[in-house]
């Protein structure tokens, strides 16, 4: 048997003959009984550990050469197996061999063991892969602001998955069975649910999506959140992405439309249910393009309008009573039992029965005094009605007019981002400290407050104190109730001007302006795809902070950025598949009092970064974006275009491969965070010349060999994170110079040796790490009094499909 096996065997095969023997050995050699429960006890505790090497070496391509001296030791071991089963038993035969089962016990059990170990080969290359699959799929759904990717069992980002549920969801059962029963007959391919904003149409079919019937019935299932301007190019691309395909390019809607059509023929007979998620009433063209004459394919539209021409109209209607006081009585954690029914019953009235309005009414009342229940539905009641159908806007108004004066501005500034989109808290947290001059930790305690009374979802990733890769998601119907708000009163006079332009069509005020300055503070502008970049002229001197929201290949900054000489913050980022091509970005040069700017995938040319100089820029980030060619190149000098730098953000750019060389010279650089960037393969020694540098992160830098021994130099360090830089296997000695350093992150870094100069780090606090690594600093505790070791859990997520 074990003959089959020679040459191109498989691990996990001879692993299994072997145990297999031993098992049936047990019955038979008694004698050795004791040397064989031993064997069977270390084959069985890596059974799992020896298949996942196996199928890791295969999927990497890996040589096996590191395994192969097991694999013939084993072989080896199934004769000597097989011969205990058939030996004359005497004295010196039972020594002879219970010793050879002994050495090889010891054989296969050292190799989980020593350096070599298979667990932590099966580890990092698990998370080797992982990454490089998860870093190709989060791209495709950051990129396009996607809400609900999700992991599925390979590992993979599934940007169309039906994102999870709420925790109840009362008042669904009935509408859910009438529409399980419409869409699991053979009736019209479209099938619309209608309702206005707030009222539960996504929930409703999140859960329809979730049924048993519905799942057996359609194998696929793609659920998209359609947003507004519509992108049929965008929608096409996240449907072949979770299909686990390469995205193209398309140049126009037929291109995609076409393609999507060739690859759902490719399924075969596969019943496919395609879910449009927010359709607005201009979209109706774009719904009429996804209809096939393929059997066993529907669509699944939700929507404020009715689209009578397309298919089955299913309108939803708001909570009843009943339903409607359980979510109230469940968002105010039960304050609703012991408050006046009278006055309960006058909210859930005015709440009209939306799912939306119940949550954040209940969450703002929840804990609060009687006094202000009463307060607020005598608001209600006074209220004066500002927009059609606005009951709900009104209701949704009196909380935020309930938040504290600073929590409301704050919160007012969410406008700024397109619909649908995940908004980076770095980028409020940056925005919030140059306009409201607030600290960066009471600025994120002011985003905790405001997810709190349900405002929004604050997506908290991690546990590492930090708000790096923290997200906010929010309800569409908030952000307009944002942007009607803001937009109240003349021109002029607005604090914020959220700006979206279609085509080339630009608001009236902005082309009948004249030499009226506008006095925001903050500017958004969003364009579409067909946006030419023909800019018109505006004078806005007052602003400080502009947000840019992208969806062309190519986008020109325009030209009255240069009178904004109060700008403080600069936001820009590509909401395409694509990198924007940025050009005219050496006009940033001009402006004397930019402090932050958050690039967010932006391909920047060469040109315009080699002849600017940003001399007061505090806080760059790039995310996502093609740095590169810029960073690579000898006539680029870091040092020079940002010589007042003291925060540099890199992540996900996956072009990295070395900083540049001169980055050393920007000694006011206080923190330097490199983070999910594959490729970059070392730092350079200049970086032991920022002197002034309290934050390191390294995080998930796979292809990092090392850190460099002039890390000796950085004597002001307080905080590292190498997490999964799985090609570190050792720290430096010269670590231990570091003798400021307050916090060391390094989970998944189980590989990486531990210098005896670890122990100088008199001053460290705080060690996050895996638990294979724990054990490794637990043997050092004593030199560590106040140390405290953290293993946290699998980190979170969920993040992806908010």
């Amino acid at each position: 048997m074990a003959g089959e096996f020679i040459g191109g065997a498989f691990l996990g095969a001879v692993f299994g003959e072997l145990l297999r023997l031993v098992v049936e050995a047990k019955k038979k050699a008694k004698n050795f009984k004791p040397q064989l429960e031993q064997l069977e006890s270390t084959l069985r505790n890596n059974a799992k550990v020896i298949e996942q090497i196996e199928k890791y070496n295969e999927i990497l391509d890996h040589p096996r050469s590191e395994t192969q001296l097991l694999i013939e030791k084993m072989q080896e071991g199934e004769k000597l197996v097989l011969k205990c089963s058939t030996v004359k038993w005497n004295p010196i035969n039972r020594a002879r061999y219970a010793d050879k089962l002994k050495k090889l016990n010891s054989l296969v059990d050292r190799f989980f063991q020593v350096d070599m170990q298979a667990q932590q080969a099966r580890d990092n290359k698990e998370i080797l892969l992982g990454m490089r699959e998860l870093q190709k799929s989060f791209i495709a759904c950051y990129s396009i602001g996607d809400n609900n990717g999700k992991f599925n069992q390979d590992g993979i980002i599934r940007p169309c998955s039906v994102p999870d549920l709420p925790d109840i969801t009362p008042g669904l059962d009935v509408p859910l069975e009438e529409l399980k029963r419409e869409l699991l007959r053979d009736g019209k391919q479209v099938i619309i649910v209608s309702a206005p904003g707030g009222t539960g149409k996504t929930t409703l079919i999140k859960k329809l999506c979730k049924e048993a019937q519905v799942e057996d019935k359609f194998k696929n299932i793609f659920f998209v959140t359609v947003s507004k301007p519509h992108d049929v190019k965008v929608i096409v691309q996240k449907i072949i992405q979770h299909m686990g395909k390469d995205v193209p390019e398309f140049k126009t809607d037929e291109d995609a439309i076409n393609d999507l059509g060739r690859l759902v023929k490719e399924m075969g007979s596969q019943p496919i249910l395609l879910v449009l998620d927010d359709v607005w009433s201009e979209s109706e063209s774009m719904l009429h393009k996804f209809k096939s004459q393929l059997p066993n394919y529907k669509i699944l539209v939700t929507s404020r309008s009715v689209f009578p021409k397309l298919g089955f109209e299913y309108n939803l209607k708001p909570l009843n009573e009943e339903a409607a006081e359980t979510l109230f009585r469940y968002t105010t954690d039960g304050d609703s039992y012991f408050r006046d029914k009278k006055l309960v019953y006058k909210i859930l009235g005015m709440c009209k029965g939306s799912p939306l309005a119940l949550t954040v009414v209940g969450r703002s009342l929840c804990g609060r005094p009687a006094a202000v229940w009463k307060s607020r539905v005598k608001e209600w009641q006074d209220a004066t009605i500002f927009h059609s159908n606005t009951d709900l806007l009104v209701c949704l108004r009196s909380s935020l007019d309930a938040l504290d004066d600073k929590l409301k501005e704050c919160y007012m500034d969410l406008g700024s981002f397109p619909e649908d989109h995940r908004i980076p808290v770095t980028a409020l947290i940056d925005m919030w400290v140059e306009l409201y001059k607030g600290d960066e930790d009471d600025l994120y305690a002011i985003l905790s407050g405001l997810s709190n009374v349900n405002m929004f979802d604050l997506v908290v990733t991690s546990d590492e104190g930090s708000y790096h890769d923290h997200f906010v998601v929010q309800h569409d119907l908030l952000r307009e109730l944002i942007i009607h708000q803001s937009m109240l009163g003349p021109v002029e006079k607005m604090k914020r001007l959220f700006i979206e332009i279609s085509g080339n069509n630009f608001p009236e005020w902005w082309l009948e302006q004249k030499s009226q300055p506008v006095n925001a503070r903050l500017l958004s502008i969003t364009t579409d795809d067909t946006f030419s970049s023909s800019w018109y002229d505006i004078e806005a001197p007052a602003v400080e902070v502009v947000v840019l929201n992208v969806r062309t290949k190519e986008y020109t900054m325009p030209n009255f950025m240069e009178k904004m000489v109060n700008l403080k913050v600069l936001v820009i980022t590509g909401c395409g598949f694509l990198p924007v091509e940025l050009s005219n970005f050496q006009l940033l040069g001009s402006l004397p009092n930019l402090k932050r700017t958050r690039l967010e995938r932006v391909s920047i040319p060469l040109f315009d970064m080699t002849t600017m100089q940003m001399k007061h820029l505090h806080k760059i980030s790039l995310v996502l974006c093609n740095v590169g060619q810029v960073f690579s190149n000898s006539t680029f000098q870091i040092s020079n275009a940002f010589p007042s730098l003291k925060e540099l953000d890199i992540d996900y750019c996956n072009d990295l491969e070395a900083l540049p060389n001169d980055i050393g010279n920007i000694v006011s650089l206080k923190i330097l965070s490199i983070t999910n960037c594959h490729k970059l393969s070392h730092l350079p020694d200049g970086i032991g010349k920022l002197v002034n540098l309290e934050v390191l992160r390294l995080a998930s830098c796979t292809d990092l060999g090392a850190l460099p021994d002039s890390i000796e130099n950085l004597t002001n360090l307080k905080f590292l994170d190498i997490s999964e830089c799985l090609s570190i296997t050792e720290l430096p000695v010269q670590i231990g110079e570091l003798y400021r350093l307050e916090t060391l992150y390094m989970r998944g870094c189980s590989s990486c040796d531990l210098p005896s100069s670890i122990t100088n780090l008199k001053n460290l606090e705080i060690v996050q790490c895996d638990e294979k690594t724990s054990y490794k600093w637990e043997e050092l505790e004593a030199c560590f009094p106040t140390l405290r070791i953290d293993v946290p859990k699998d980190v979170n997520l969920h993040w992806l499909y908010k």
